[in-house]
This record gives structure tokens, C-alpha cells and sequence, in this order.
């Protein structure tokens, strides 16, 4: 499986990639600064967590490793792996109602809370990449 080994770092393609989970203990970096915003990652084997301008983006339980993770008003996108199915937590526009595609295949619709957040569940295969996509309807 791959890391991070700088825990997060700008993509040629203009995407953010992060997370390494083979850190027996958590590691954090704060003030990574990516078109404007500033981000803070804490990533270790058992959770992964980034944040933007201090208001959460991304979770996961274990701890994850994303690729190309791409934000928009209207889609998200990444692919993501870890040695083990994943619980991830998205934080996106409160009440909302999101379609969630894994690999292609579609997990369904799904509603923010009124916090804005959204969870779902990954299986994912050792070394290899699942790609993620979320479209808000």
C-alpha cells in the first residue's frame, strides 16, 4: 500500500492527496496552505482526519489513504485504500442528498444531517485503490 510519507501534498492535476497509515502513533501538520485554504491532517493506522480553514472535510476509521481528493459544488472525488474496510465521513452542505458511487458501482442516495455530514462504509482489498465519487443531486 502506498502513503503519504508528507503526510499531504499538492498533485500536478491541482488534487491533494494524504493520509499514511503505517504510523504506529499520530502525526499531524497544520498551516498546509493549497488555493487559498489552509489545511490540517492528523493521520495514524487508526483514524485519518483532514480539515479545511478549521471545519472538517474527511474521516476515516481506520486510518486512510487518499489520492486526488477534488471538491467541488457539486462533486467530490477520490480513490482511497487501506488495508481494511473503511468508515468514512464526509462534511458537505447540510440537508442535502447525495448519490455515492464506489468503483463504479452506485451505494445509492444518501442525506446530509444538519451538520452537514455523510457516512458510509468502503470495502476495500489490500493495495489497491477504490475510487470514490459523490454527486449532489
Amino acid at each position: 500500500m502506498s502513503v503519504i510519507n508528507e503526510l499531504i501534498r499538492k498533485e500536478e492535476n491541482g488534487t491533494l492527496s494524504f493520509g499514511n497509515t503505517e504510523l504506529p502513533a499520530k502525526a499531524k501538520l497544520d498551516g498546509f496552505e493549497h488555493n487559498g485554504d489552509l489545511y490540517k491532517i492528523k493521520t495514524f493506522k487508526e483514524i485519518t482526519k483532514l480539515e479545511k480553514n478549521g471545519t472538517m472535510v474527511y474521516e476515516s476509521v481506520p486510518g486512510t489513504v487518499v489520492h486526488n481528493l477534488q471538491i467541488s459544488d457539486r462533486q467530490v472525488t477520490f480513490g482511497v485504500e487501506c488495508s481494511e474496510d473503511a468508515q468514512i465521513t464526509l462534511e458537505l452542505e447540510a440537508g442535502k442528498e447525495y448519490k455515492i458511487y464506489v468503483d463504479g458501482t452506485n451505494l445509492g442516495k444518501m442525506k446530509t444531517n444538519l451538520g452537514g455530514k455523510l457516512s458510509f462504509s468502503v470495502e476495500l482489498t489490500p493495495n489497491e485503490i477504490a475510487k470514490v465519487k459523490i454527486d449532489k443531486l
